[in-house]
């Protein structure tokens, strides 16, 4: 039963990951330039990303670091109080999202009965789920943010990446 678990897990996870890909890598360098939006929802949905596969998550370090703000009053579109410290290129955000792809890939493949259910703890303790249920948390997170993005570009550029129905291997 672990086997498809796994399987089914990946496939799907994986491709909520390709289509968060596919919808970074489609916005025109201009208006990724030009507003900022596109930028803080793929950061966010990175550095979210990377935080729910790390178990444990105390000590998390995103590979490209943020601030944040206390007075945060919506800045040009900024998803909660994280505020990239740089202007990340798409190119810079995709090979984060890479290396995320493979930690995802990786962690999902080693799952077995005991690792499955360990316990995934935020420092705060407001958050605790087994990993099995981080893993599906994090993967609607992911598409819910893909969707954002997709819907942003039909309204910029009137056209969107296709649906990925399955992930392929690692």
């Amino acid at each position: 039963m672990i086997a498809l678990i796994r399987d089914s897990l990946w496939k799907q996870f994986g491709a909520s990951i390709d289509m968060l890909h596919n919808a970074i890598d489609r916005w025109p360098e201009q208006k990724w330039n030009t507003t900022r939006r596109p930028l803080y929802v793929g950061y966010h949905t990175i550095v979210f990303l990377d935080y729910y596969l790390t178990i444990p998550p105390n000590g998390f370090s995103p590979a490209l670091p943020y601030t944040t703000n206390d007075n945060w009053k919506g800045i040009d579109g900024a998803v909660d109080d994280m505020i990239p410290t740089d202007n990340y290129t798409q190119k810079q955000l995709l090979h984060y999202l890479r290396a995320c792809r493979e930690k995802c890939h990786t962690l999902i493949t080693s799952l077995d009965e005991q690792t499955i259910n360990e316990r995934w703890i935020d420092e705060s303790g407001t958050k605790n789920y087994s990993v099995l249920e981080i893993l599906l948390y994090n993967m609607r997170h992911v598409q819910h943010h893909a969707a954002q993005l997709n819907m942003m570009l039909r309204k910029e550029i009137n056209e969107a990446p296709k649906w990925v129905a399955r992930a392929e291997e690692g």
